[in-house]
């Protein structure tokens, strides 16, 4: 069966990068699952060369994949402060009010809608993962447990439109894409708008960031690519920011046919054209620049290890599980990783199987280095980690160049 486009349906395909059969980026184990085979999944990278959406050809069962998860978007301060600062400015810039609506599709723990509670905005939360959805009900942010798509969008809109949308770090996810932003157009009211942000797809190519590839990503974005699909749903690429979150990100504001597109999304559908991001090309180098990251890790953790050097790492993260299993690092190398999730702790990375601890486990245990997996909170997590570091231990940030902080 040959795949096509989730995006155009086009199957005029080329290869960006194949890093092979890897397990679940957020399957973590137990102790007693670790002799059991854990299931994996081909993970290929394609660009399609008729509306430039870069996709894997795998799609794991959202199912699978969402239903119980183990990330909490409030662990992270970085995001919850970018949250905060997106929500009063819209709130103010909208002119929200008690007469409002605000919703979000995988509004997670509700990091980012209990800043527009706390304006007396009215909000509610769509998010697919039980667990969390239960999490954020009993935090008082109204979620219904549900996966965002035509049929959800058609039960909502039915009840009412919202105002403003958010679907921060969820497009990517997103098995159906056209019924996804379908749905966007269906509960926003005329006049509305969507904040949508996504990891930059430049961002990745330029910065070596191929450990955000994972099965949860379906989809690594462009402005060009968010633009023509926006189209197909008769909404517009009207607005366009660049933040740094997550290693570069783009921050889109979409609205209904008819409006006007911003100077910036003028400019930065130029850009991407100059610098040939709609061609085959510009991938072209992208493989063997991601080995050569590769070689250059793996020789350092090496030449510690053989010094006698204690080594660890810090965050279990999905982009952490993708870096391990592509570049074979493991317990011969690491002796455990350390986050601050306590949903993650106690239990195991996939395919690697190192222990997950908590931060206070570097303070205890002292090893002299420790692989920073999630290097896109690198100021977050190296002020936390400050006295650590003056107590003479290290940090390696393996993107987008192996160096030792």
């Amino acid at each position: 069966m040959t795949f096509a486009c989730r995006s155009c349906s086009g199957t005029r395909l080329s290869p960006v990068i194949d890093l092979g059969r890897t397990p679940l980026a957020n399957a973590l184990l137990r102790a007693d699952q670790l002799d059991v085979p854990e299931p994996r999944y081909p993970l290929n990278t394609v660009m399609c060369e008729e509306c430039s959406l870069v996709q894997i050809t795998e799609t794991v069962p959202p199912e699978t994949l969402f239903s119980d998860y183990v990330y909490f978007s409030s662990f992270s301060e970085t995001v919850v402060t970018s949250a905060k600062a997106l929500a009063e400015r819209l709130a103010r810039e909208r002119g929200l009010s008690a007469s409002s609506l605000v919703m979000e599709a995988a509004s997670n723990d509700g990091y980012l809608l209990q800043h527009y509670q706390a304006l007396g905005v009215p909000v509610l939360g769509v998010e697919p993962a039980a667990n969390i959805a239960a999490e954020a009900n009993k935090r008082g942010i109204p979620t219904r447990c549900a996966f965002f798509g035509r049929a959800e969008a058609q039960r909502l809109a039915a009840e009412g439109q919202c105002d403003v949308f958010h679907a921060n770090n969820v497009l990517a996810h997103v098995a159906d894409l056209n019924g996804f932003v379908a749905g966007i157009k269906t509960v926003l009211k005329p006049g509305g708008v969507a904040s949508i942000e996504a990891p930059y797809l430049r961002d990745l190519i330029e910065k070596v960031e191929f450990d955000t590839i994972y099965h949860e990503h379906l989809c690594y974005f462009s402005a060009t690519a968010l633009d023509r699909l926006l189209a197909r749903h008769e909404l517009v690429l009207a607005g366009i920011e660049r933040i740094p979150i997550h290693g570069g990100s783009l921050r889109i504001f979409a609205a209904h046919a008819g409006t006007p597109q911003s100077a910036a999304v003028k400019d930065i559908l130029r850009e991407e054209a100059a610098l040939g991001l709609t061609r085959p090309r510009y991938y072209a180098d992208f493989a063997a620049r991601v080995m050569k990251l590769r070689d250059d890790l793996l020789s350092l953790l090496r030449k510690l290890k053989a010094e006698g050097r204690s080594l660890a790492a810090y965050g279990a993260s999905a982009k952490g599980a993708t870096l391990l299993n592509y570049f074979g690092i493991d317990g011969s190398l690491l002796d455990f990783v350390a986050d601050r999730s306590t949903v993650k702790q106690g239990k195991f990375t996939p395919g690697s199987h190192l222990p997950i601890v908590p931060p206070e486990e570097l303070a205890a245990r002292k090893p002299d280095y420790v692989l920073l997996l999630t290097w896109n909170f690198a100021t977050e997590i190296l002020a936390q980690q400050q006295p650590f570091r003056d107590a003479g231990g290290k940090f390696i940030l393996p993107v987008p160049e192996v160096r030792v902080v």
